[in-house]
């Protein structure tokens, strides 16, 4: 399993905006320059982010991004649910009819990988964004 591009560029945001004073609203731009993301490829990861809740896009004259959360509510499993959708290891999981073994009898690899995703989604949400804007 790997993380695509648009995740890294995600944590990157939500840690720079978790890193402000609470409230504070700031530009796409001077995120993008900031963290060198490339500016209409992090308005697209915004608009992800603001659509699943974790920042609000706010227009006008004093417009820009900010957090609609506190970044202690806010964890790594939010934001690459965000962007990736839901955490799956395997198809089988999703939907059982894509079973190679056609959904029949009993197969332990459905079983661990159940286990995996388990642990991995629990992991994900232990890391909120408050704590890590400390490290």
């Amino acid at each position: 399993m790997r993380l695509n591009q648009a995740t890294d560029y995600a944590f990157r945001a939500v840690l720079y905006l978790s890193r402000l004073p609470a409230g504070e609203v700031v530009e796409a731009k001077t995120i993008a320059e900031d963290e060198q993301i490339p500016i209409r490829f992090l308005l697209k990861i915004l608009r992800l982010l603001s659509q699943s809740g974790i920042v609000e896009s706010l227009r006008g004259v004093s417009g820009g991004y900010k957090l609609a959360k506190k970044p202690k509510e806010i964890t790594i499993k939010d934001v690459v649910e965000a962007v990736e959708g839901p955490i799956e290891v395997n198809r089988c999981l999703i939907h059982p009819a894509e079973c190679n073994k056609n959904g029949t009898g009993f197969c332990p690899l459905h079983k661990a990988l159940f286990s995996i995703r388990q642990v991995l989604n629990r992991e994900l949400a232990s890391y909120d964004f408050e704590t890590l804007s400390k490290s």
